[in-house]
């Protein structure tokens, strides 16, 4: 009988498999989840401590917050003064009204003129009368001492440009005397750029702040966990992965404080509301507090978490250095 050809034996070992960049990308993404729904529920078991935490942030957010809304509101009434700056071209004494026409028609074709409205020596009489009550006193006056006038109304509101203007229309025949009175525009300037250094200064000044107390309290959350941080480092966890739930946390808690500083913003924005408009309408004018809006909510909620982020790391970084797995 003829052997059979024996079967080949099997090859009995150890076996290697490649992991798939895909189960390596869902099983990345599940950690996350775990790890930001995990850091949730550990701030909810501490609601005290962690609305203490939540509550020191938002009031370092509120305050460069609120200038913030100052300046936005500044920048606002700043558009509308603006608008309202004018040159005043006072006319000789001897021009009539028809030659004022003329006169204004020339000064309207000047480039960097929007409008132009002549107002003559009678109307100007008139409103110096209304204004200031005399109407009697004036009025037995033979002559009339007041020239016409044109108010112009600049393009280019800049105080450099404005006066290149007056300097042209200086030069137009019939015309006596230019004014502008520009100062107001300048210190308005002076103090919105003053107010934006100091806004500037106190979010970075209050920004470092929120750094340090979600630093500190990250810091002691790492404390609590260092026999597990050990234990999961001597098994091979990379830094990422021992960082990756801190990093939650510190994002949940600016998330949080952003979220208290937006109420207390709006709070005390409705509560000034009032005051503010009452102020505003004796003054014969119309104003009311800037309110944040969706994008500046969205500015302050994203601001936040990453100050929170970003303290996290700083302090799980420093403290993970220091850790060594016995």
């Amino acid at each position: 009988m003829s052997r059979q050809p024996a079967e080949p034996v099997p090859r009995r070992g150890a076996r290697s498999h490649r992991t798939r960049s895909s189960s390596r990308l869902r099983g990345w993404g599940r950690h996350h989840r775990a790890m930001c729904l995990d850091s949730a529920l550990r701030l909810i078991r501490h609601p005290v401590g962690s609305l203490l935490t939540m509550l020191a942030i938002a009031i370092a957010l509120v305050l460069p917050a609120a200038l913030w809304l100052t300046l936005d509101g500044a920048r606002l009434l700043d558009a509308e003064l603006e608008e309202s700056a004018t040159l005043t071209v006072y006319l000789e004494s001897r021009v009539a009204d028809a030659q004022a026409l003329r006169i204004e028609e020339a000064l309207a074709a000047h480039e960097g003129v929007a409008r132009t409205r002549l107002i003559t020596a009678a109307e100007g009489m008139a409103e110096f009368q209304q204004a200031l009550g005399l109407a009697d006193a004036l009025g037995r006056l033979e002559d009339n001492p007041l020239p016409a006038s044109v108010v112009v109304t600049p393009v280019d509101p800049d105080p450099l440009a404005v006066r290149q203007l007056a300097g042209r229309l200086e030069g137009v025949a019939g015309v006596d005397e230019v004014r502008l009175d520009l100062a107001w525009i300048e210190r308005l300037r002076h103090l919105a750029e003053l107010g934006r250094r100091v806004a500037l200064a106190l979010a970075v000044l209050f920004g470092l702040g929120v750094l340090l107390v979600v630093g500190n309290t990250i810091r002691l959350s790492v404390e609590s966990r260092r026999q597990e941080i050990e234990v999961v480092t001597l098994i091979g966890a990379t830094h990422a992965f021992v960082r990756r739930p801190f990093l939650y946390s510190g994002a949940w808690y600016g998330l949080g404080g952003g979220v208290l500083a937006w109420g207390l913003l709006t709070l005390g924005s409705g509560w000034l509301a009032a005051p503010v408009s009452a102020l505003a309408a004796s003054y014969g004018a119309s104003f009311s507090l800037p309110r944040l809006g969706l994008s500046g909510s969205a500015i302050l909620l994203v601001c936040s978490t990453l100050l929170g982020w970003l303290g996290a790391w700083m302090a799980v970084s420093r403290h993970l250095a220091e850790i060594r797995p016995r």
